[in-house]
């Protein structure tokens, strides 16, 4: 009676929506008796919802972190072994000419000799920064730091595409990849693969095992773009073959002859200095006139013991020699380092599934490890399933502690498959993994749709204790916390609106999360307010418990 009078009171739009809302509240009540007069239908229609939500988990592509706009991308470009640092410079130009002529493009910073898939004088590496989020350049999903990547890639990469290709793209392996969303964990983004020899069978049975790995794919295109070795090739190498017996005669230390050689061919660091309040290292190297043929390297002064010189060929015979730069191991084994990332629309899952798959057909005694963030994936998909159990076992302490009682907890339970299946929902329509942060929405998700339930049993567990029928404490609760548990879901949702909808740095994550959680609140409202009472009843008529002695001590007092 105090709702219509308090309805009478209002009017305009106030008193239109009070109306509205009693004529909702009451259907929504009339709806709550037929469930509970009849359980069947509403039964079936929970089973229906589990099994969908089970499908739904199982088919939702995995990965660890979402790919992020993080302002700015990495170009890194190989040329052949061997190759000169001038053509090497020549092919940065071009790359550095072909950003700057893109307009989300702020700056491109060029280094010589450096790059994520070794170091040498045929390797560079392009830093390219873009444009502020609010540059009108920089607006839309085509000109995000993933488009451009994609772009760049069709244009860097494929040298059969006359109409699109840039003409280094046929001198060098150029690959643009995004930056890892930590960078702490992986130099680059995709996955970091690590090939391993753990039967002792040779570098060169090892490099065969990684091409062949490299073939299976390029075939799988569906899962995998962009896959690539990481690491020099074999190149020439000048090898001295130095004459110790010789050497000794002629009153040479070894030592001073690798310090020679450190300090002309390579760099010798000598000490620090300070200069405007910075500390500088002090290097030596040789003047590259000085080892600019094998003639020259040879003539290269040996200090001897008697502190007289005599020339490198007297004690040392060169010869070209084809070898990696540099020898890698993994964790103690012989490694060859693979990376790449997902096809388009694929998930980082999916192309770690891929690699997997082919890994099983290579040879015996091959092995593979991963490492980075590849290898957090792994972890963390292993870990997910004790992290919800988890939850839910501390979900039901509290809530066994707050009714004390074991057998009421499981009809809140209950709800939480309901939650889970409009997160898993929604994910899946907006095209998203199961990542990290969809995985905390999940726990978030467990907890709210707990909330709703708890509103309506604990008003029907007090009405119930006063000595009402079961039927009807049940229903007198579906009534009075209907408002309730429909503004605080609607304010929530709103509150988490932005995330789902946000853009700019980071919005990758804030979409993962606010997706999840807005879906799993939409469903834990719109599907389990009907559910929740038939799940409360079916408990009570199946554990009674025992009577409220202190509250009827209470009552006779």
């Amino acid at each position: 009676d105090g709702d219509h009078e308090h309805d009478g009171e209002k009017k305009g739009f106030f008193g239109w929506f009070n109306r509205t809302f009693l004529r909702t509240a009451t259907g929504y009540r009339n709806t709550v008796n037929k469930l509970l007069t009849h359980k069947t239908p509403g039964l079936l229609a929970y089973g229906a919802v589990v099994v969908v939500t089970g499908w739904l988990f199982a088919h939702l592509p995995n990965s660890f972190l979402p790919e992020e706009d993080q302002g700015y991308f990495v170009t890194m470009m190989q040329l052949p072994p061997g190759a000169t640092r001038e053509r090497t410079m020549d092919v940065l130009q071009e790359v550095e000419k072909y950003y700057l002529g893109q307009p989300e493009v702020d700056h491109v910073i060029g280094v010589l000799g450096f790059s994520f898939l070794g170091r040498g004088q045929n390797t560079a590496t392009a830093f390219v920064r873009l444009k502020d989020w609010s540059d009108e350049k920089r607006k839309g999903k085509d000109h995000t730091a993933a488009a451009l990547v994609q772009r760049a890639n069709m244009a860097l990469m494929n040298p059969m595409n006359s109409d699109k290709a840039v003409p280094a793209s046929k001198r060098a392996m150029i690959i643009t990849i995004n930056v890892p969303p930590i960078p702490e964990l992986a130099a680059t983004g995709g996955f970091d693969f690590r090939l391993q020899d753990r039967s002792g069978m040779g570098r060169d049975a090892l490099r065969d095992a990684r091409n062949q790995l490299l073939g299976m794919a390029s075939a799988d295109t569906a899962r995998l773009a962009g896959v690539r070795p990481e690491g020099q090739e074999p190149a020439p190498q000048l090898m001295l073959d130095v004459d110790r017996l010789k050497a000794q005669t002629l009153g040479v230390n070894m030592d001073d002859l690798n310090s020679m050689m450190q300090s002309t061919l390579g760099v010798n660091y000598i000490n620090d200095f300070v200069r405007m309040g910075r500390v500088l290292r002090v290097q030596m190297q040789a003047d590259a006139q000085t080892r600019s043929s094998i003639d020259q390297i040879m003539r290269l002064p040996v200090r001897t013991a008697n502190d007289g010189l005599v020339p490198l060929s007297e004690i040392a015979s060169p010869r070209w020699v084809l070898a990696p730069p540099r020898l890698e191991r993994y964790n103690g084994l012989p490694a060859m380092k693979i990376s790449g990332s997902p096809a388009p629309g694929r998930s980082s899952g999916d192309a770690m599934d891929g690699r997997v798959d082919a890994a099983a057909k290579l040879p015996p005694g091959v092995g593979y490890e991963w490492s980075g963030s590849s290898k957090q994936e792994s972890l963390s998909g292993a870990q997910a399933p004790m992290l919800f159990a988890l939850s839910v076992v501390a979900v039901f302490l509290c809530l066994a502690a707050l009714y004390e009682s074991w057998s009421i907890p499981v009809a809140a339970l209950l709800v939480v498959p309901i939650g889970i299946f409009g997160s898993l929902l929604a994910v899946t329509l907006r095209g998203m993994p199961n990542d990290v942060y969809f995985k905390v929405g999940l726990v978030v998700v467990i907890g709210l749709a707990v909330k709703n339930a708890i509103l309506i049993i604990q008003f029907a567990r007090d009405a119930e204790k006063r000595g009402e029928d079961l039927l009807q404490s049940t229903l007198d609760a579906c009534r009075l916390r209907f408002r309730p548990i429909l503004m605080t879901s609607i304010a929530f949702v709103f509150g988490v609106l932005p995330l789902a909808i946000s853009t700019g740095a980071g919005a990758n994550g804030r979409h993962a999360i606010g997706t999840g959680v807005m879906g799993g609140m939409l469903s834990a409202t719109v599907l389990a307010i009907f559910l929740i009472p038939v799940f409360f009843m079916m408990v009570r008529r199946f554990f009674p418990g025992k009577p409220d002695v202190k509250h009827e001590e209470n009552e006779h007092d």
